[in-house]
């Protein structure tokens, strides 16, 4: 029979390293486990870590996986980090947009952390908290470097859960001082804007159109469902930097194709954003062509290509979600679990 021993915070971490000690033992995290472990400047950190090695060729990862579902559909995603320690990590998630009728949540998942060296199965972990705060950490980290220094107003476009861990990432490196939040469903934007008002301790209001929420904005994320591209060149004025974060298959689009070609463009992997970002649908319409993307974010991050170089550009980072930001994230979450003596641990053989 497999025995799963839970770890709480009053262990002492010995407990883990003795375990380890009778033989290989695996972590488990749970999602409430893995929430309290990392800030969202930990989460900056460990993303950065992981672009600056894949721009050194030191995280090889190979193109996700899609498999279509009943309503929504799987993708897995896998890279390794060969830093100071070498891991590897598998994601593989469910993505079920109906699911909140039915009381789920639309992200569902685990990633699996195994040691590259000698192929150790570290930890498995619940992917839902991971999948949102390195997808809000790679905006962040992009915002640094390509949105104006003094920005100061954020748009929120799609206000789930994705829309707080954006919000909350983006504070940390911006000096925004107020907030818009627009949702199709405008019971969602009124209890959003409440809730980051109260977190942030920043005024947020919710509008009713995107145009009211886009118009001022400085900095505008758009973290929705959508199918059909909705965020125009009539809703971004000039010096805006865009986000945008939900299109992450290839049947998703928020960006129209003409605003992606007015705009400097930055991939987070460009070999991912041609067939499943905006990037894919503007290339698909005839607007653009992957050699006019500017840069990718690794290229940014290492000083290879330039960020930004006016205040008036538009610049679209168009986050897809890689690999690279599951395995360094869930690297330096598999430490703090262990430094902190948090969770619990299974021998799978």
């Amino acid at each position: 029979m497999t025995t799963v021993r839970t770890q709480t915070k009053s262990d002492s971490v010995s407990s883990i390293a003795a375990a380890r000690a009778d033989g290989p033992a695996t972590l488990l995290l749970t999602r409430a486990d893995i929430a309290g472990l990392m800030t969202p400047a930990d989460y900056l950190a460990a993303v950065e870590t992981g672009f600056r090695l894949a721009r050194q060729g030191r995280a090889p990862s190979p193109p996700p996986l899609h498999i279509p579902g009943t309503n929504g559909g799987f993708h897995g995603k896998g890279a390794a980090l060969m830093g100071e320690r070498n891991v590897a990590a598998l994601k593989f998630n469910a993505n079920f947009p109906g699911n909140p009728a039915r009381g789920l949540p639309t992200i569902q998942g685990v990633v699996l952390l195994c040691d590259a060296d000698d192929g150790r199965v570290l930890a498995i972990m619940d992917s839902i908290e991971i999948t949102l705060q390195r997808t809000a950490a790679a905006s962040a980290l992009a915002a640094r470097y390509l949105a104006r220094p003094d920005s100061a107003v954020l748009a929120v476009c799609g206000c789930g859960d994705q829309a707080r861990a954006q919000a909350c990432a983006l504070v940390d490196v911006l000096p925004i001082e107020r907030g818009f939040a627009w949702d199709i469903d405008p019971g969602r934007a009124i209890a959003y804007a409440a809730e980051m008002s109260t977190a942030l301790g920043l005024p947020f209001q919710a509008v009713p159109t995107l145009r009211e929420a886009t118009r001022t904005a400085d900095v505008i994320v758009t973290c929705t469902t959508a199918r059909t591209a909705f965020l125009s060149e009539s809703e971004v004025r000039p010096g805006t930097f865009v986000a945008a974060v939900g299109a992450d298959n290839p049947d998703k689009s928020e960006i129209t194709p003409a605003l992606m070609a007015r705009a400097k463009v930055v991939a987070d992997v460009l070999g991912q954003c041609v067939v499943m970002g905006d990037l894919h649908h503007a290339i698909a319409a005839g607007a653009m062509t992957a050699d006019a993307v500017h840069a990718e974010l690794a290229e940014i991050v290492c000083g290879a290509r330039p960020g930004r170089q006016s205040d008036g550009e538009i610049i679209v980072f168009d986050s897809t979600g890689t690999a690279i930001q599951d395995v360094a994230s869930a690297a330096a979450i598999y430490d703090r679990a262990l430094n902190s003596g948090i969770g619990g641990t299974i021998r799978l053989a």
